[in-house]
C-alpha cells in the first residue's frame, strides 16, 4: 500500500457517548484525520466535542443538514440512536460523504435496505460500526474458519448475556427511539460476530421469544444504578432460533437483567465438521479429535498476533475499525463490515422481535 498523505476532513453527527467514548477518541490517533464539524440537537454538546476532539476551527451544528452542505466534509460518522441511522446516512451518501454508521445498521430492515441502496447507488462507502470483529479473539477465530479448521460450520452459538447492567442514560430504554433493548443493542454484536466466522448470510426462518419480567423490579443491584420501571419500555431479554439455507442451526441469547450466573458479553462459538471453537474463557478454545484422541487447545490473546493497518493507531477495537474505514476512503481497501452483512444482521433481529410479537416462525424472504 503506497503511502497517502491527504488529510481526510471528517464530521461526526451525534456527540453523545458513542462518540466520545469510541468514535472521537479512536480518530483523534489518526494523524492523517482532521474533525472539522460536530452536530448534536444539543448544542452544547457539540460544542463540549468540538472543544476536546476537533481540529482548529471546527464548526458546530444543530442541524446534520446544514453540515452536510459542507463540500470539504468527506466522511460522516453517524452516532445517533437507532431510529435516525437510516435517514441520516442515506442524506449523507447523498450528499457526497463516505458514511461509518454505529450499530445496528437500522431499526429494522426496510430502513436498512434504503442504506444498502444508497451505498451502491452513490458509489460511496458504507460501514457499520460492528468493532467487535476487531478484537483479538474475534480475528483468530475468523482466521482459523478461513483456514478451513473447524470445516462445515452446521452449529453456532451467539451470546451477549449480562446479569445486571441495564444501560440507565440515553434513550436506551425508549423502544421507539431504539427499536429494542439488549437484542439489538449487544445481541447483534453476537449475532454479526457469529455470521461472520461462519461466513453465512443466507437466513431461512427462525423463532424468538422476548421478555419484560425483571424491568419493572426496584433495588435491583444494577451495575448503573437502579433503572427507571416506567421508562424501561424494552425486552430485558430475547432469544432467537435462527435457521440458515444451508441447514445450519445458530441460538442467539441476550439480556440486560437475566438471573444467571453464566455471562459472557458479545461472544461466539462455532462446532463444523472438523473441529469446534469458542471464545468463553478470555481467548480462544478449539476442540476436536486427532490421531484417535479428543484434544483441546487453549489460545492465549495476551500477546502477539496483531495484524498490521497502515498508518498510526491504537491497538483497540475502535481503533483498528477506524483505521480500516479511513484506508478504504483513501486506498480502495475492504472496511471492517460491508453493508450487506449487517444489512443481514438486522433482517435476523427484525425476523426474531417479530416472531416473538406474533408467536409465529418468521421465515426470510431472499
Amino acid at each position: 500500500m503506497e503511502k497517502n498523505d491527504r488529510i481526510v476532513k471528517a464530521a461526526v453527527i451525534g456527540c453523545g457517548g458513542i462518540a466520545t467514548g469510541k468514535h472521537l477518541p479512536a480518530m483523534k490517533k489518526l494523524p492523517d484525520v482532521s474533525v472539522v464539524a460536530f452536530c448534536d440537537i444539543i448544542r452544547e454538546r457539540a460544542e463540549r466535542a468540538a472543544a476536546e476532539y476537533g481540529a482548529e476551527g471546527a464548526k458546530v451544528y444543530t442541524d446534520y443538514r446544514e453540515l452536510l452542505k459542507d463540500p470539504e466534509i468527506e466522511t460522516v460518522h453517524v452516532c445517533t440512536p437507532n431510529r435516525s441511522h437510516s435517514f441520516i446516512t442515506v442524506d449523507a451518501l447523498e450528499a457526497g460523504k463516505h458514511v461509518i454508521c454505529e450499530k445496528p445498521m437500522a431499526i429494522n430492515s426496510v430502513e436498512a435496505k434504503k442504506m444498502l441502496d444508497a451505498s451502491k447507488r452513490t458509489g460511496k462507502i458504507l460501514t457499520i460500526g460492528y468493532q467487535g470483529r476487531q478484537r483479538n479473539d474475534s480475528l483468530y477465530m475468523k482466521h482459523e474458519a478461513e483456514l478451513g479448521t473447524f470445516g462445515e460450520i452446521y452449529y453456532a452459538n451467539a451470546i451477549a448475556i449480562r446479569r445486571r447492567a441495564v444501560p440507565t442514560w440515553g434513550v436506551f430504554l425508549d423502544e421507539y427511539e431504539q427499536g429494542g433493548g439488549p437484542l439489538i443493542d449487544i445481541g447483534t454484536h453476537a449475532l454479526d460476530l457469529t455470521l461472520w466466522v461462519m461466513d453465512n448470510y443466507k437466513p431461512k426462518y427462525c423463532v424468538g421469544t422476548t421478555y419484560h419480567k425483571l424491568n419493572k423490579d426496584t433495588h435491583t443491584a444494577n451495575a448503573w444504578g437502579d433503572w427507571d420501571p416506567e421508562k424501561f419500555t424494552v425486552e430485558d431479554s430475547a432469544f432467537g432460533f435462527v435457521v440458515m439455507e444451508n441447514g445450519a442451526t445458530i441460538m442467539l441469547r441476550s439480556s440486560w437483567a437475566l438471573n444467571t450466573l453464566d455471562v459472557r458479553e458479545a461472544v461466539t462459538s462455532v462446532c463444523g465438521t472438523k473441529a469446534g471453537g469458542d471464545m468463553f474463557n478470555g481467548g480462544v478454545t478449539i476442540n476436536g479429535v486427532r490421531n484417535g484422541r479428543q484434544y483441546r487447545t487453549d489460545v492465549s490473546m495476551s500477546a502477539g498476533g496483531v495484524d498490521f493497518y497502515a498508518g498510526a493507531g491504537g491497538d483497540k477495537p475502535e481503533d483498528r475499525e477506524a483505521r480500516l474505514f479511513y484506508n478504504a476512503v483513501k486506498y480502495g481497501t475492504a472496511p471492517s463490515v460491508e453493508p450487506e452483512q449487517a444489512y443481514c444482521v438486522t433482517r435476523i433481529l427484525e425476523g426474531i422481535y417479530t416472531s416473538a410479537k406474533t408467536g409465529e416462525l418468521y421465515r426470510f424472504e431472499n
